[in-house]
């Protein structure tokens, strides 16, 4: 059962936004003060990653806990309200992360996927981790 009523529930829902989230941002910005250039939410590739580093073909996913699905099998079960509409719509999303991450690397790219909890606690190590993969990976034609 939802604590809010339908009107709550709609205007909470429409502040959700799909890019610039406080995860995204965070990583960008900490990227940006260490010296890295990138593209944000690049429309030429398939899933429009978040952040983009075109010569080096890295495309970066900072994906939400509960839009892409972390932990889905557990976490579905505590879906109360509107279940069938959440199950599918999650489950739609994890299946185009999935196809998504395919064609990019298809395509030579490097695709790296950090879970929303990963960088908002471990933000460090998401750094270090796009930092290896830059610093080791050539630049592509």
């Amino acid at each position: 059962m939802d604590n809010l009523t339908e009107k709550q529930r709609k205007k909470c829902m429409k502040t959700i936004t799909s890019k610039d989230t406080k995860i995204e941002v965070s990583l960008r910005k900490t990227l940006w003060h260490k010296g890295y250039r990138y593209r944000k939410n690049y429309k030429k590739l398939p899933g429009k990653p978040d952040i983009v580093f075109l010569r080096k073909k890295i495309a970066i996913f900072c994906d939400g806990d509960f839009w892409h699905g972390y932990d889905w099998e557990n976490k579905k079960e505590n879906i109360s309200t509107n279940k069938n509409y959440w199950l599918n719509k999650i489950e739609k999303n994890i299946e185009r992360d999935k196809k998504n991450t395919k064609k990019l690397e298809e395509k030579g790219w490097k695709v790296l996927r950090f879970w929303g909890h990963e960088i908002k606690n471990n933000l460090d190590k998401c750094i270090k981790i796009i930092e290896n993969v830059y610093n080791n990976r050539e630049e592509q034609n």
